[in-house]
Order: C-alpha cells, then sequence, then structure tokens
C-alpha cells in the first residue's frame, strides 16, 4: 500500500494496466458453471425424448448419469437440497409452503446464507446469475415478498411462487416486474432464454461466472409455445406394467387409487403428457441458444453445463393419475446431464448420485475447500474426470413428509380428514400420513429399495430392482430378515446423518459394520422419532 501511494498517478495506471491482464488470465483459468434446472421432468416415463438439440449438446458431449436421484420427489425440499448439498431432515424444508419452512424467514436467516451460490459469490469471487423459479413460495408477503434477494446473487431474476408460463411477476433485483400474456415478450422459458444471453453478453469479462436457468417446464399448467401446440399429436403416456394397474401390497394412499382408471383421468393424462413434451420443445431451443453463445464467446470449452430437474413425476403408474411425492422410481430418479473441460463425450456414468451432489461438486469445480462445508453431499469433479478406483457410495436417503388438509375434501367426503390433491374421481395423491423415509441402494449385488411409513402400521414397502424394475411386487414379507434389520438400521442412520456422516459406508459395502445391540426395541419409538426430526 504505501508502494502504491508513492507511485506518481501515470505510473499506477502503467501498472494496473500490466497488472489486468495477468489478474484477468487468472480467472480465466478457473472454469464457469451453468446450471439448466427444469420442473417436474421425469426421466424414467421418456422425459428426455423431446429434447433432441439437449441431447446432442450436453449428452453426446458429455456424460449421463444413469441412476440420478432426488432425496424428496418434491420440488421445494429438492430445490433446497439443491442449493444447500443437504438432506432435507438437515435443511429442513418439508414441503412446499411457508409452514413447510419453503423460503420462509427461516430458512432465510438458517440456510440461504451457507447455500453454494453464496460461497462461489463470497469465497470464489464468481459472479452468480440466477433466472426463473427459485422456490415454490418465494415472494409470499410474509416472508419479504419480491424484494428479498437472497445472498449470493450478482443477478437475480426470479419468479414470484410457482412456476407459470404467462402473466407472472419477476423479481429482477429485488424490484418487481410484471409480465402478461404476450407471447413475443412474455412466454417465460423464452424470457429466461433473453436474459441469460443478455448476460453472457454483458456480464464482467475479469470473474468466472456461475448461472443457474430454472424452467417452468414441464411444470403444470402445461402451455407450449404456439408454435408447438402441434406437436407430438400422436403421443401417448407410456404403458408400461405398472401403467392403470392396482397398487397391491402398498401403503394405502397408493391402494385407494381406483383401477381400473376412468376413461375420463385416461385421456386427461395422456394429454398432460403431450403437452408436458410440447413445453420441453422451448427449454430445447433454450440450450441451443445458450451454447451457440458460450461458443461464440469463446467460452464453451471452460464452461461445465449442467441439465437435471428438481423430481420426477408420473403419469397413471398404479392408477394415480398425475404428481410426484410418491417414493418409487418414476418419482424420485431425474435426468443429469453434464459436459464441461475434461469430460470425454458420448460417457454413460452408472454410479449412484444425488442433486444433494450438485453443490458439492460446483464448489469443487471452483476450487473451494469442501471440508469447510457442511454438506451432506459428494463432488462429482472424480466421475466427471473418468479417475479410476474412486470410493463412492452405494445407497442414499429418501425422504418425504406428507400434505394434508385438517378437514375431509369437499369433493369426496367419504375419505375423511388428511387427504389432499384429490382429483374428481376421490383419488388423492397425498396424504399426512403419506409421510415416508427410503434407503435406495445401488451396489455390485443388490439393487434394492427399502422404506418404511411413519403411520399407525409403520407400513414397510421393499423392491428388489433387478427383479422387479416397476416396483409392482412388495418383497417386505419375504425378503431375509437379517436385510431387512440391516436395512432398518441403516435409514435410521442416514434419517439421523449430517455432512460426512451422510457419506459412511452402506449396508452391502466392505466396510460396513452392523451391531444388532444397537437396534431400537420396537418399531414405534423410531416411527415417532421420524416424525420429530421434521418438525
Amino acid at each position: 500500500a504505501a508502494l502504491l501511494r508513492a507511485l506518481p498517478l501515470a505510473a499506477l495506471l502503467l501498472l494496473l494496466l500490466l497488472l489486468s491482464p495477468a489478474r484477468a488470465a487468472r480467472q480465466a483459468r478457473r472454469p464457469n458453471v451453468v446450471l439448466i434446472l427444469t420442473d417436474d421432468q421425469d426421466v424414467v416415463l421418456g422425459g428426455m425424448i423431446p429434447l433432441k438439440k439437449t441431447n446432442a449438446l450436453i449428452a453426446q458431449m458429455g456424460v449421463t448419469f444413469v441412476n440420478a436421484y432426488v432425496p424428496s420427489a418434491l420440488c421445494c425440499p429438492s430445490r433446497a437440497s439443491i442449493l444447500t448439498g443437504k438432506y432435507p431432515h438437515n435443511h429442513h424444508v418439508v414441503n412446499n409452503t411457508l409452514e413447510g419452512n419453503c423460503s420462509s424467514k427461516l430458512w432465510q436467516k438458517i440456510q440461504e446464507p451457507y447455500t453454494f451460490p453464496a460461497l462461489l459469490k463470497a469465497m470464489c469471487g464468481y459472479q452468480t446469475f440466477f433466472a426463473g423459479k427459485y422456490l415454490n413460495e418465494y415472494g409470499a408477503e410474509d416472508a419479504g415478498g419480491v424484494g428479498h434477494v437472497p445472498p449470493g446473487w450478482s443477478f437475480w431474476y426470479a419468479l414470484e411462487k410457482n412456476s407459470k408460463y404467462y402473466n407472472y411477476t419477476l423479481s429482477v433485483n429485488g424490484k418487481a416486474r410484471r409480465h402478461g400474456e404476450n407471447y413475443s415478450v412474455d412466454y417465460l422459458t423464452d424470457v429466461l432464454a433473453n436474459m441469460s444471453l443478455d448476460f453472457l453478453e454483458y456480464k464482467s469479462n475479469f470473474e468466472p461466472f456461475f448461472m443457474m436457468i430454472a424452467t417452468p417446464a414441464p411444470h403444470s399448467p402445461w402451455t407450449p409455445a404456439p408454435q408447438y401446440t402441434k406437436s407430438f399429436q400422436n403421443v401417448s403416456a407410456p404403458r408400461n406394467s405398472n401403467f392403470n394397474i392396482h397398487g397391491k401390497n402398498k401403503h394405502w394412499l397408493i391402494r385407494q387409487a381406483k383401477t381400473p382408471m376412468t376413461n375420463s383421468s385416461i385421456q386427461f393424462l395422456d394429454d398432460a403428457y403431450r403437452k408436458r413434451w410440447q413445453t420441453l420443445l422451448s427449454v430445447d431451443d433454450l440450450i441451443e441458444k445458450l451454447v451457440k453463445k458460450l461458443e461464440l464467446n469463446g467460452e464453451l470449452d471452460n464452461t461445465y453445463i449442467f441439465y437435471t430437474s428438481d423430481n420426477g413425476f408420473h403419469t397413471g403408474q398404479f392408477s394415480l393419475p398425475i404428481d410426484k411425492r410418491q417414493l418409487y422410481e418414476f418419482d424420485i430418479k431425474v435426468p443429469l446431464l453434464v459436459r464441461g473441460p475434461g469430460i470425454k463425450p458420448n460417457q454413460t456414468n452408472k454410479m449412484l448420485v444425488a442433486n444433494v451432489d450438485l453443490g458439492p461438486t460446483i464448489l469443487d469445480i471452483a476450487g473451494y475447500d469442501l471440508n469447510k462445508t457442511q454438506m451432506d453431499g459428494m463432488s462429482l469433479l472424480p466421475l466427471l474426470r473418468g479417475e479410476k478406483n474412486v470410493t463412492w457410495r452405494s445407497d442414499f436417503l429418501v425422504e418425504y413428509q406428507g400434505e394434508g388438509y385438517n378437514g375431509s375434501d369437499p369433493t369426496c367426503p367419504g375419505l375423511g380428514p388428511g387427504v389432499t390433491h384429490c382429483f374428481p374421481d376421490c383419488v388423492c395423491e397425498d396424504s399426512y400420513n403419506n409421510t415416508y423415509a427410503c434407503v435406495r441402494t445401488l451396489s455390485a449385488s443388490w439393487d434394492l429399495q427399502y422404506c418404511e411409513f411413519d403411520d399407525r402400521e409403520v407400513f414397510v414397502e421393499v423392491y428388489n430392482l433387478t427383479a422387479d424394475p416397476h416396483q409392482i411386487n412388495n418383497i417386505a414379507k419375504t425378503i431375509d430378515q437379517e436385510i431387512l434389520e440391516k436395512m432398518n438400521y441403516r435409514l435410521m442412520m442416514l434419517q439421523s446423518c449430517s455432512g460426512a456422516t451422510c457419506r459412511t459406508p452402506g449396508v452391502f459395502d466392505p466396510g460396513y459394520r452392523f451391531d444388532p445391540r444397537l437396534m431400537f426395541s420396537n418399531h414405534g419409538l423410531r416411527a415417532r422419532r421420524f416424525s420429530a426430526q421434521f418438525l
């Protein structure tokens, strides 16, 4: 500082000019990162099929993770897991309501300051850009309205509340901007594309950047761009082996679905499936524009691009019309495509990964010491680089707290209180006691899912996905008792894990140790403990 004060102005300017290219070169060597997050896009039922450009520009130029999952099959808890790198029992967002901690004052105080974008900006010197749907209750008056801009964002263009395509409000760096229903200036997916291109045009070239683009598609109300309303006219929801069948030996909420579904229900879900694909065509256009702009800027080769969804979706499986929230593969499995520096093209990775891994991965790319975080996930960077002999997880935790109304649904009074998201034929997609936790295991010897419900029965569902990939047969009463006990214990361990303890060896790993003496004496105690964790 004393040296700088002693320099004449001309010499100081010359010194700054000499240092600036060096600084720019240092910063340029650090990779940029783009995260595209879709809303309710499945992978099990063909959700990636419409995205031809995305497949060519990301999947074929990088790696596809074929076993990518979310720890909670619902928008707000899942998005909170992406931002924090934590399981729901650690970030405490349990559903899509303010009462469930979705964008609440408590979330803003306890979790937002430590999200990975906040660390990228404050500790790694990244310029950060957000555009799209943030959390379902973002913008609620009781939580600061659209004037609240979470820490960690240099540029903030966030949708007020849940996904829409027209007639919505954006928070533009804390100021409300209302959009109408003129396609050329208001269609949200295209608006997000244009904002992203503007950022890439006018951003600083002296800092690396992180972009998160969160599209409304393919979430309801499934409004396609006008040029795509005639697409996929002959497409209908897949009629796989768990479509329109009774969910025997499953939790009561699944068993209550009427089988076979009515013709009107099937027509409705087919129409929804088709419109979901139509909305994704605009996402495909967004990806193409983004990649072309990065290439034009000379930044594509130094940019990681991640493409994923916040949860899956179902259309008629086990006679449930349309929604997410359930424990099955169609709801918890998501697409995950990545391209970037050091990633070989046309790769497929079968490792078990989860969206709690995205935050640690992006921080690792930025050079941040992950030991300084409290994240539950693991960095995918060794997998992206194709490193050999990587020690990896064989299981992860799925957890969900059901939602329900205190009173009876007025259209279905016979079902009693506690249900929600009911269709006209009184098939309900959720309830208070649709509260469960699962261990999803994928090892050399087992492809297994073990789940327990927090209800009066402590109902258990177990599936061997090697023999039964569509999860039709619940084998809880026939599987080896020792495996059942080990999975029960592993579930309890994961439900109370934090940070590194969430990454300990699974039941079928060589390093796993099981002590039956540590088992609880009865399931009732475990069930009450599970419920308390979410309060």
